[in-house]
């Protein structure tokens, strides 16, 4: 399949993301969700994304020849996490001969949180280390404001963060308490729907994303080589 394929809001998708700690499998006709399985456990995602997608599936009521395109979180996130859900995507893709959408987990944990316009996605990668993103989220369209990146919560909060921001996402809800006392908002816990119906929004507002063109020599966005390499230089 070629970058060529557009999203269409009738066609049938499926949506899933194991970057962070809760994994998450959506399936929808365009942006409109039809079934959510979540994977509660880290420890469970190479052994549970597969049978969660069966059971998305079978809650829609969809059979996967029905498929007209799959949509994968690239991360960045768990390096396992990651690795495994770019694997099922490209098995998935190459069996089914639909187009694969690669979004930035950070942008699909922006949209997933129904907060203000301004969403910084924070993910937790040990200790006060975090990867980062900014969005401006509209009703029509999703702008990077601050690209994905890796740092220290420190570097981040002194950084230049946009005003009237919300920070969303794992690492915010960990380190809730410094975020709060620098002077900044972060989103309710309960209010951040799963990644995977993020990555649906995404293609909503940007129906036009390219899938990509040669599946086989893509790699996600891990942002580090491998966890057992160091996660930060200098």
């Amino acid at each position: 399949m070629t970058g060529r394929v557009g999203f269409s809001p009738a066609a049938m998708y499926l949506a899933f993301d194991t970057s962070s700690p809760l994994g998450s499998v959506a399936v929808g006709k365009g942006v409109d969700v039809l079934a959510r399985v979540l994977i509660e456990h880290r420890a469970e995602h190479a052994a549970r994304l597969v049978p969660a997608i069966d059971e998305a599936l079978e809650e829609a009521g969809v059979d996967r020849t029905e498929l007209a395109g799959v949509i994968v979180g690239e991360g960045p996130g768990s390096f396992t996490g990651v690795r495994v859900a770019a694997a099922t995507a490209k098995g998935l893709t190459r069996a089914l001969s639909v187009p694969l959408w690669a979004i930035s987990s950070l942008a699909a944990a922006a949209l997933a949180s129904d907060s203000a316009p301004i969403r910084y996605a924070l993910f937790d990668a040990r200790s006060d280390r975090v990867y980062g993103a900014c969005y401006g989220v509209g009703s029509a369209d999703i702008q990077t404001l601050v690209a994905p990146h890796a740092g220290n919560l420190r570097d981040v909060l002194d950084g230049d963060v946009p005003g009237g921001v919300v920070f969303v996402g794992d690492a915010a809800d960990r380190h809730r308490t410094v975020i709060e006392g620098a002077g900044y908002s972060v989103a309710d816990r309960k209010a951040a729907a799963s990644l995977a119906d993020g990555l649906l929004r995404y293609l909503g507002l940007r129906p036009d994303c390219p899938a990509i063109e040669d599946v086989e020599a893509w790699e996600p966005a891990y942002l580090r080589p491998s966890s057992a390499e160091p996660l930060w230089k200098g």
